[in-house]
């Protein structure tokens, strides 16, 4: 058997194309990005890779996003969303999902909240290896002291842009170049 393949959609957004890549008989988001499609693709799973994809439309998904970018930060985090990951990487991703936007926690807060205190590199990398952003939002996550920090969708600019749009705003020591 067959399985059916995977449905793309790409959306405008301030900050560049945001593409999604969703199984069709669950409609949860497996990756998404602000990169090419063939990049959201390379980043799955070769199981999920292997089913290939089409274009399609992903209402759930738009609403999301339009609802993000008209004010209702959290919309994003209400659409589901899996990827491949160990129990740690697993349990700050869910985590991640729970900041509120408009606001931003620190590693060591992601760390903490996930229930490992000192886990703050471990938080640093689940962050870099999220393959579904901004539906599980690391943008939000900031160095201790309020610096941005890096952001591997589109650098320390973008994230500051939004952190913006969801209300947070970045100090003048937030990292971003005047």
């Amino acid at each position: 058997m067959t399985e059916t393949p995977l449905v793309a959609s790409s959306y405008d957004t301030p900050f560049g194309v945001l593409t999604v890549l969703v199984t069709p008989e669950d409609g949860v988001v497996r990756s998404s990005g602000f990169r090419p499609m063939r990049d959201t693709v390379a980043a799955l799973p070769s199981r999920l890779q292997a089913r290939g994809w089409v274009e399609g439309d992903l209402p759930r998904v738009e609403a999301a996003v339009e609802a993000w970018l008209d004010g209702d930060g959290d919309a994003i985090t209400r659409v589901p969303v899996h990827q491949e990951g160990g129990p740690f990487f697993q349990e700050l991703w869910a985590q991640l999902r729970t900041v509120p936007s408009g606001s931003s926690v620190s590693y060591q807060e992601l760390a903490a909240m996930a229930g490992r205190p000192r886990a703050m590199r471990a938080a640093g990398t689940a962050c870099a290896r999220n393959n579904i952003a901004p539906f599980i939002p690391c943008h939000r996550v900031v160095r201790s002291g309020g610096e941005l920090g890096s952001y591997g969708y589109g650098g320390v600019a973008m994230k500051a842009a939004m952190l913006v749009l969801e209300g947070e705003r970045p100090g003048d020591d937030a990292g971003v170049a005047s």
